[in-house]
């Protein structure tokens, strides 16, 4: 069982920057993949980053390369996703999730790979 618990969501205006938390429950956090999720009003959730067990691998869907840097302390069974540059359609409810493939190769960019989920932080970005 893992529990995820995200922080660090609010208002912000374009141009800004946030950083997003999620602490992990479980003595085995440094042993799988993380991933951030977002979801807009009336839009389906999609994928925003990934990183593997180590950290040394990473993985961004295209609208956020270059602005967003996902990150892991495994000694704090925390990961972050730092967001600059924010934009309006960045707006939505961010979630992490932990993708339970211990010590696997791959990074997911796919909902369905994901076991656990946090409960979401809402990031809102004024014009």
């Amino acid at each position: 069982q893992v529990q995820l618990v995200e922080s660090g969501g609010g208002l912000v205006q374009a141009g800004g920057s946030l950083r997003l938390s999620c602490a992990a429950s479980g003595r085995t956090f440094g042993s799988y993949a993380m991933g951030w999720f977002r979801q807009a009003p009336g839009k389906e959730r999609e994928f925003v980053a990934a990183i593997s067990w180590s950290g040394r691998n990473t993985h961004y869907t295209g609208s956020v390369k270059g602005r967003f840097t996902i990150s892991r302390d495994n000694a704090k069974n925390t990961v972050y996703l730092q967001m600059n540059s924010l934009k309006p359609e960045d707006t939505a409810d961010y979630y992490c999730a932990a993708d339970l493939a211990f010590y696997s190769s791959t990074i997911s960019s796919f909902a369905g790979e994901y076991d656990y989920w946090g409960q979401g932080t809402q990031v809102t970005v004024s014009s």
